[in-house]
Order: C-alpha cells, then sequence, then structure tokens
C-alpha cells in the first residue's frame, strides 16, 4: 500500500463486485478506501460512505449543484436524505424535502429551508420551477418530482427504473441494455414530454470522494446522523429496523450502524 499504513483508521464502501452479505473482514481495494475523518468516532465514519457518496454523485457529480439553485430531496430525515440536504446546503442551494410531521424540526437543523409533511400536504401543490430532485421512493413520487421541475431541470432516482445508461456503466450484455431501456422508457418518456431529464443513478465506490467528503466533515460542513448502533451479533435486528419498522411506520433518522466492539 502506498496511501496508508498499519494502524489507520479508515472507511470505505466496497465496489460492486466486493458487496456482499455482512462480515467481520472485507479486502478492499486501495482505491476506494480514505482515511476516516478525524472529528468523528469510527461508527459514525461507519454511517456515511453508502448515504455520502450517494449524495455527492448525486449532487455534485450528476447534478452540478450550483449557489442560488433550487433541490428537492425526499425522505429528507433518511440515510441519504440528512447528508442531502447538508450538502446541498453547504453548496449554496434553496433546499426543500418531504418528511414525515414528527421529523420537521430535525430536518430544518440540517438546513432544509422548505419542509413539507407528506402525510397531510402534496408536494407537487407546493412546489414548482426546481433545478434538481433527487428521488429515493421511485414510482408515482417519480412521476410527480418531474412535474416540480423547471424546463430543463434534472430528477435523480436511486430507487429506479435504471436506464441505459447505467447498463453500459455496468457492462451490461445486449439483452440486459434492452430490458433495462424498456423499464425506464415509460418515465424518461415523460421526462420529454415536460422538458426535463431523468437519470438512475447507482453508487459507485471512490476513495477520493470519501476524502472531500472527509474533509467536510472535519470541517464541520456536513454531520454525520447515527439513529441507532446494533452489536454485530444483533445483526438481525439491524436489518429489521431498516424494512420492518419502516413499514409499519417506524424506522429510524439517518443511518442504522453494526459495530464489533
Amino acid at each position: 500500500m502506498k496511501g496508508f499504513k498499519p494502524g489507520d483508521e479508515v472507511y470505505a464502501r466496497p465496489d460492486k463486485d466486493r458487496i456482499g452479505t455482512f462480515a467481520e473482514r472485507i479486502a478492499i481495494a486501495e482505491a476506494d478506501l480514505a482515511l476516516k475523518p478525524a472529528s468523528v468516532s469510527l461508527e459514525e465514519a461507519a454511517s456515511l460512505p453508502l448515504v455520502a457518496l450517494t449524495a455527492w454523485q448525486a449532487l455534485v457529480e450528476r447534478g452540478n449543484l450550483r449557489p442560488g439553485q433550487r433541490v428537492l430531496i425526499h425522505a429528507g430525515a433518511g440515510g441519504v436524505g440528512t447528508i442531502a440536504i447538508q450538502l446541498a446546503k453547504h453548496l449554496g442551494a434553496t433546499v426543500a424535502t418531504t418528511v414525515s410531521a414528527g421529523n420537521v424540526a430535525f430536518v430544518r437543523e440540517l438546513g432544509a429551508d422548505i419542509v413539507i409533511d407528506y402525510r397531510s400536504e402534496d408536494f407537487e401543490q407546493l412546489l414548482d420551477g426546481y433545478d434538481l430532485v433527487l428521488d429515493s421512493l421511485g414510482g408515482k413520487n417519480l412521476e410527480k418530482s418531474l412535474r416540480v421541475l423547471r424546463p430543463g431541470g434534472k430528477a435523480i432516482g436511486i430507487a429506479g427504473p435504471p436506464d441505459s445508461a447505467f447498463a453500459r456503466e455496468i457492462g451490461a450484455n445486449p439483452l440486459l441494455r434492452l430490458v433495462t431501456t424498456a423499464l425506464s422508457s415509460g418515465i424518461r418518456r415523460q421526462a420529454r414530454r415536460l422538458g426535463v431529464t431523468y437519470e438512475f443513478l447507482f453508487m459507485r465506490a471512490s476513495g477520493d470522494q470519501l476524502r472531500r467528503i472527509a474533509a467536510l466533515v472535519d470541517g464541520g460542513a456536513l454531520r454525520p446522523i447515527v439513529g441507532r448502533v446494533f452489536d454485530f451479533d444483533q445483526t438481525t435486528q439491524a436489518v429489521q429496523s431498516l424494512t420492518v419498522r419502516p413499514l409499519e411506520g417506524g424506522g429510524i433518522r439517518g443511518k442504522a450502524v453494526i459495530s464489533r466492539a
């Protein structure tokens, strides 16, 4: 290794070819690693790579978000949402987000300018002329999101449907490319009619981006949000907290972390 030494505290998101089940140890390519932010704990650092890389690649890389622009971030109290709100504010954007009523004050503390209670309010009726939407829900929510964009605006979806560009990125065979093109044809057609664009984002590993994110954390621009820390032996309960409880109206703010103390 050239960039690290034994004993360094690091953080990473495994490359797509190494994503698998929960494990105590994993081999990571050096290019995917970065020194963890010095100002936070290991558990807080562990909460960042998946959601922070997703937010960075959506807002900075794909969205090219600039000062003065307006962005709608759905599910603002969730893992991606909590980081995306903070990053968008750091970039100088006006931020709208959708949450449940109990999370209104929480996301305002993160920097959200406009907060919409998705259970009692319709964001499509309240917002218009936005430059960018980060959608983590898909379906009808994504369709409505297209309609709050200004002409030339962009919706970036992380819940699907995948598009042909994604198929090319992963080196899919011609048949799979055809399937992914078909899956997204409806939403892309709706976007064209409205004069906007839709892109699917599947986050990729990047040690370079994690170094830039670490600098923002240590500089105070980003704060990891850890809703709960589970012991390694509680992995099953951790998974349930992300699947069963949200379906029952529960869930946590930010990210759940599994720790091997």
